[in-house]
C-alpha cells in the first residue's frame, strides 16, 4: 500500500496537514462567521423536520449544548406530546364509542360479557345486548336419564351440583352403616349407585 494514498488516510489517526484542506465542494458551516467545513448537521427543530444545519465539530457540539426541542411549549402541551408519542402520534379510539375508523369492523358481530366494548360515552355499534344473543339450546333428556334421574328423586333439567349433592345424601341414607348394619336397602343403594353411574357416562353430572 502507498503511504500516500487517499485509501490509507482512511486509517490514519490523523491525516496529513495536506489532505486536511477542505475540497472544494465541501460545505461551509452554517455558525455566523466560521468557514470551516461543515462536518456534522443537526436538526433544526420542532415543525421543521427533516431540516438540517451544518455545523462543524466545534460549533455542532455548542449547538447541540443549548438544543431543546419543546422549547417554547408550555408544559400542559409537551406532556400532551409525550402523551402521543406513544402511538407515533396516530388517533386512537376508545373501545366502545363508535369511533371505529371506516373499513374495520373488530367488533362485528361479537358478544360482550364482560362489557369491553362498554364505556362511558358510548357503546359499539355491533354489541348485542344479552337478551338479542343466540340462546343455545336446551340438551335433549332421553328416556334412560330421566329414568335415573327419576331414581335419585330428581327432574328432568338438573345440573351437575344438585345430582352429586343428590347421590351423596341418598348413598348416607341408604347405606348399612347408616342403618345399623340392616341389608334391607341394600338393592336400593346399588340402584341409586347404577343410575349416578349412568349419568355419568352420559356426561350429565
Amino acid at each position: 500500500m502507498k503511504f500516500d494514498s487517499p485509501l490509507f488516510d482512511g486509517i490514519r489517526v490523523k491525516p496529513s496537514d495536506d489532505r486536511r484542506k477542505r475540497a472544494p465542494d465541501a460545505p461551509v458551516c452554517d455558525w455566523k462567521g466560521c468557514k470551516c467545513d461543515a462536518t456534522h448537521r443537526a436538526p433544526k427543530g420542532r415543525q421543521r423536520e427533516n431540516e438540517y444545519w451544518r455545523f462543524c465539530l466545534e460549533h455542532v457540539r455548542e449547538y447541540n449544548h443549548s438544543y431543546n426541542f419543546f422549547a417554547g411549549m408550555t408544559d400542559t402541551d409537551v406532556t400532551k406530546y409525550q402523551k402521543d408519542a406513544i402511538t407515533g402520534h396516530r388517533p386512537t379510539w376508545k373501545m366502545g364509542t363508535g369511533n371505529t375508523p371506516a373499513g374495520a369492523n373488530a367488533a362485528d358481530g361479537a358478544q360482550d360479557p364482560f362489557q369491553m366494548f362498554r364505556e362511558v360515552g358510548g357503546q359499539s355499534p355491533h354489541w348485542r345486548p344479552k337478551a338479542e344473543r343466540a340462546v343455545p339450546q336446551a340438551r335433549t333428556v332421553h328416556n334412560a336419564e330421566r329414568k335415573a334421574l327419576n331414581e335419585l328423586g330428581l327432574e328432568p333439567g338438573a345440573d351437575k351440583i344438585e345430582i352429586k349433592a343428590r347421590f351423596k345424601l341418598l348413598v348416607k341414607r341408604h347405606h348399612p352403616d347408616a342403618n345399623g348394619g340392616d341389608r334391607a336397602t341394600e338393592d336400593k343403594l346399588r340402584e341409586i349407585i347404577q343410575a349416578y353411574n349412568y349419568l355419568k357416562s352420559t356426561g350429565a353430572c
